[in-house]
């Protein structure tokens, strides 16, 4: 049999697109890592950045605050940043430009980096760059880059084993993403989709689960 990678202790979750206070209030119960405030306006999950402050300010600790954006300019950063506190940015854009926003604006930046293939796995983190998220590329006619529930073929990613951080995305859920950890090492994931009961509403009972079943995972000898 060929041995699995082995997960972080802690899988680490993030709650993607939120924007309802049941569904932030769900994260903060059951221990998500991370939630996520979606600024793309094709998004169904997108929020201005008073709305994301006023889901913020419902708990003054818990999960670290992540703002995604899709090759955002300079002045849609600064005006985001100005309206809420974000810990990382989450951002869709080059290597250079991934670099380039991390200096600037001095926030923690991650960079979404699609594959289909095992050759398109990152072999190295850009500069500046805390951590990649790997997830599927997007479909032929896709108005989004990433939040299709996609799912990724996770036995491509048997044997990777970067030495940068990183996180498993795409078509994740509660009845998957155990299999998900164990078939890829993951240490962390994200959901977005797979937690709601309409888009852009989370169930929290679908968080609850998911965030149980991610760090289920347990491997033999």
């Amino acid at each position: 049999m060929t041995q699995q990678p082995v997960p972080a202790a802690h899988t680490g979750v993030k709650i993607c697109g939120l924007t309802e206070g049941a569904g932030f209030d769900a994260c903060v119960e059951h221990g998500a890592d991370w939630v996520g405030f979606v600024f793309f306006d094709r998004s169904p999950r997108c929020v201005t950045p008073a709305q994301a402050r006023s889901l913020s300010g419902r708990h003054a600790g818990g999960p670290v605050r992540v703002g995604l954006f899709v090759h955002p300019d300079d002045e849609t950063l600064a005006r985001v940043l100005d309206g809420v506190s974000l810990d990382v940015l989450q951002i869709y854009a080059s290597f250079e430009r991934a670099s380039d926003v991390s200096s600037r604006f001095g926030v923690p930046v991650w960079l979404s980096q699609p594959v289909s293939a095992r050759p398109d796995l990152p072999s190295a983190c850009p500069a500046g760059v805390e951590r990649l998220l790997i997830e599927p590329k997007p479909p032929a006619g896709a108005t989004r880059p990433g939040g299709n529930a996609q799912q990724l073929d996770w036995s491509l990613m048997q044997g990777w084993k970067p030495s940068f951080p990183w996180m498993l995305a795409g078509g994740l859920n509660p009845e998957n993403v155990g299999q998900a950890v164990t078939i890829t090492g993951a240490p962390a994931v994200d959901v977005s989709s797979g937690v709601e009961s309409a888009p852009g509403l989370k169930s929290p009972e679908a968080i609850a689960r998911f965030i149980r079943n991610a760090r289920s995972v347990t491997f033999s000898a």
